[in-house]
């Protein structure tokens, strides 16, 4: 891919709050997109297709493997998920910095394969508060919230590869956190080096 933008990974466990980080982040900043990711899961009864995801059969996502069409992907309980490289090169091109919402296997091979990329993890205060906010969500039954929990203690381990970390303990705060990253990114002596030798060489 070529590069115009920035690209913000976040991720964290389930229940932790990050889709509702991520959207209000996304009402913050105009210069903000989503890039839509590719699943082979059937849609719910409220989701539109290109909205929530792009809907794909596991033979149309499976050829997009093998033509490399994907910067990250993985299968999570039998369906894959996966970001498409010119997804986020066309929001880049229109002038936008991209974010995007994925799990602990998609971020790692975004670190790889793009390094430029800020990865931000969403870390609960505690497993107590996670495990009350899965249960307040009222979407799983005890056997599926114990094998998220489970989940989350892996996917917190994961966190010290992160670039950035924010506690959502109070929402208000975390969302401040979050968005002083966004705003600060951008500014690291990395994004400027081809700058300063321009400089130099006048």
């Amino acid at each position: 891919m070529s590069r115009t933008g920035e690209l913000f990974v976040i991720a964290g466990p389930s229940g932790g709050g990050k889709t509702s980080l991520f959207r209000a982040v996304l009402d913050r900043f105009d210069h903000l997109a989503l890039s839509v990711s590719d699943t082979t899961r059937p849609p719910r009864a409220t989701e539109t297709d290109g909205e929530q995801y792009c809907f794909l059969s596991r033979d149309e996502f499976e050829e997009g493997i093998q033509a490399g069409r994907y910067l990250e992907y993985a299968q999570v309980y039998g369906h894959y998920y996966g970001t498409s490289k010119d997804r986020v090169q066309t929001l880049w091109d229109q002038g936008k910095d991209v974010i995007l919402e994925i799990d602990i296997q998609g971020a790692e091979q975004v670190a790889e394969r793009y390094p430029e990329a800020a990865s931000i993890f969403i870390l609960p205060p505690s497993l107590a508060v996670l495990a009350q906010r899965l249960r307040d969500r009222g979407l799983d039954d005890e056997a599926v919230m114990a094998r998220r929990l489970g989940e989350a203690r892996s996917e917190i381990e994961a966190a010290a590869g992160f670039d950035w970390i924010v506690v959502n303990d109070d929402f208000d705060q975390a969302l401040a956190q979050l968005s002083g990253i966004i705003e600060a990114w951008p500014a690291r002596v990395a994004r400027h080096r081809q700058r300063i030798r321009d400089l130099l060489a006048e």
